[in-house]
């Protein structure tokens, strides 16, 4: 896929992204992306065979631009990163999310299970209360969600651009003024891999936007 073609299907969707000039890598690509990367987005978080750590997307671009592209590093969050997560799990757009969860993931998706119900922060509150317990309700004008994952890197209106999971995350820990963990935590993993199993099965709206 070409960058004019994406950017036709972007505006032909109505999604207002502001870092497509960042995917001037599909110039150079020799696979069509629309083939070769279908189906990658739905298997993340996974573990990486190697090294047995559990990889987000992002991380798995870091990984890979690191030891196989010999490449300079990109920051956590930035457009570049950010604009590449985007195009590659907008290939599995439609697909359903189908993350694994046994054999050497298990031990992730209990850290993740875990993290989801322990309460932490000032106010006291565990991500159930909000995404289990209340969803569907109002708070301070806002519809409480579920908390699925499968929109992002989305664009969220209160950042006025596209976004990773890891920051919504980061938003929430905020929220109920708790620790924030720095990005590229390996609890993010845990967690993005519980939420990927819970939202198992609905298809990848990337990118989505939410408020």
């Amino acid at each position: 896929m070409q960058v004019a073609d994406f950017k036709a299907t972007m505006e032909k969707i109505q999604t207002p992204i502001a870092h497509l000039d960042a995917i001037e890598f599909a110039k150079w690509w020799k696979a069509d992306a629309r083939s070769s990367m279908k189906g990658v987005a739905v298997r993340y978080p996974q573990i990486d065979r190697m090294t047995g750590r559990l990889l987000t997307l992002d991380a798995r671009i870091l990984q890979s631009r690191a030891e196989r592209q010999k490449a300079p590093p990109v920051a956590r969050e930035s457009e570049d990163l950010l604009a590449l997560s985007a195009y590659i799990t907008y290939q599995s757009r439609g697909l359903k999310m189908d993350a694994e969860i046994e054999g050497m993931a298990r031990k992730n998706f209990d850290a993740g299970e875990a993290f989801f119900f322990r309460r932490r922060g000032q106010l006291n509150l565990n991500c159930a209360h909000c995404h289990n317990a209340n969803w569907g309700r109002t708070l301070f004008a806002e519809r409480i969600s579920q908390g699925h994952p499968n929109a992002y890197p989305a664009y969220r209106l209160e950042w006025q651009t596209l976004g990773s999971l890891e920051r919504r995350l980061r938003a929430c820990l905020s929220g109920v003024r708790a620790e924030i963990l720095p990005y590229g935590s390996p609890e993010y993993a845990d967690l993005a891999l519980y939420l990927s199993w819970r939202a198992k099965g609905l298809p990848i709206e990337t990118p989505g936007v939410r408020r």
